[in-house]
């Protein structure tokens, strides 16, 4: 069967593999759409310190069941479209016994520390698998997983209806994470440096957005705000500086969720944190959203095809690979077709 490897960094091609076989527990999934994920650039470019190679990427994926337990905890069936949940967890850890699975201590992640599946066939957890809802397309079923990082940081900080929530980085987690807060009821406020990602955050409907580099962010979020500042601030770019800023633009008693990945640390104004009293809240993929995500998917609340650039077959993946990388600007979200189920 055919799967999309990364043999070493800049080095991805589309590879014949066995098919898989189920362990006890597990279900085979025929995988109809796999998402390209940020995560997978980076993995082709090496500069995830957490991938291993070689590795066979994908995570963000929807399939049909060709095989499964019969008394796995979701109901699912031989013939179910589903998606999967991609983070696996011990199960006995500390954080795993407080329902806080992505943050186990052993987490593993499809295609970073564990063969992904953007391939033709995968075997997975049985209770891992989330039951597509009838009438929702493929390529929509394979953005499920994005939408959940996003719901996560919004979830994290506890956004409620009528607060302002900041938004640092306009790419596919900071434009959803947009119109979720504004499917909340809450106000978004996009912050890039990148004019075009503004204007087309503009077009998805997001209330405000700041040239972070043409514009002052903490007046205009005072000016925003009535001097409030943001109730919420999400971070999404990873970017030092704006880490920084984060404590700048949040309001006294608000709440800063750190979705980003930094290369390296930051220093905090500990100060500013005392004085404001911020709730500063790690954010780090998701736990429990899928079914969330399906359904603000699913009522359009969240219209996940609007970031969608292009689908593509599995033989143009390796090369699409490449031009995002060389440019990203170029591109949003990019399915991956792996077979042509209806």
């Amino acid at each position: 069967m055919k799967a999309i490897k990364l043999a070493e960094p800049w080095k991805v091609s589309c590879v014949d593999i066995e098919k898989p076989v189920p362990k006890p527990g597990e279900a085979l999934i025929k995988v109809v759409t796999a998402g390209i994920c940020g995560s997978d650039i980076g993995a082709f470019r090496g500069t995830n310190g957490l991938v291993s190679y070689p590795r066979v990427i994908g995570h963000e994926l929807a399939g049909i069941v060709e095989s499964i337990p019969e008394n796995n905890k979701n109901g699912i069936k031989v013939g179910d479209r589903v998606v999967v949940d991609p983070y696996l967890y011990c199960g006995h850890c500390y954080p795993c016994r407080i329902g806080r699975t992505n943050c186990c201590t052993d987490l593993k992640v499809l295609g970073v520390h564990v063969d992904g599946g953007m391939a033709e066939y995968y075997c997975h957890p049985a209770d891992m698998l989330i039951k597509i809802p009838e009438g929702m397309s493929w390529e929509q079923a394979a953005m499920a997983e994005p939408l959940t990082i996003s719901l996560h940081g919004i979830h994290r900080g506890g956004l409620q209806a009528g607060e302002y929530c900041a938004i640092i980085g306009a790419g596919p987690i900071g434009l959803v994470a947009g119109m979720v807060a504004q499917a909340y009821g809450a106000h978004a406020i996009l912050l890039d440096l990148v004019q075009e990602r503004l204007d087309f955050a503009k077009s998805l409907g997001i209330e405000y957005v700041i040239n972070s580099g043409k514009e002052d962010p903490v007046e205009r979020v005072k000016e925003i705000t009535g001097g409030e500042m943001a109730h919420q601030v999400m971070e999404c770019s990873g970017a030092n500086p704006a880490i920084r800023q984060t404590f700048d633009l949040v309001s006294n008693a608000g709440r800063i969720t750190l979705t980003g990945w930094p290369k390296k640390e930051t220093s905090l104004p500990t100060d500013v944190i005392t004085k404001k009293e911020i709730d500063i809240r790690g954010a780090r993929t998701s736990a429990g959203e899928f079914e969330e995500a399906l359904d603000l998917i699913n009522t359009r609340k969240v219209d996940m095809m609007k970031i969608l650039t292009k689908t593509i077959s599995m033989d143009e993946a390796p090369d699409t690979i490449i031009d995002i990388e060389k440019n990203p600007g170029n591109y949003m979200k990019v399915v991956v077709r792996v077979s042509n189920d209806d």
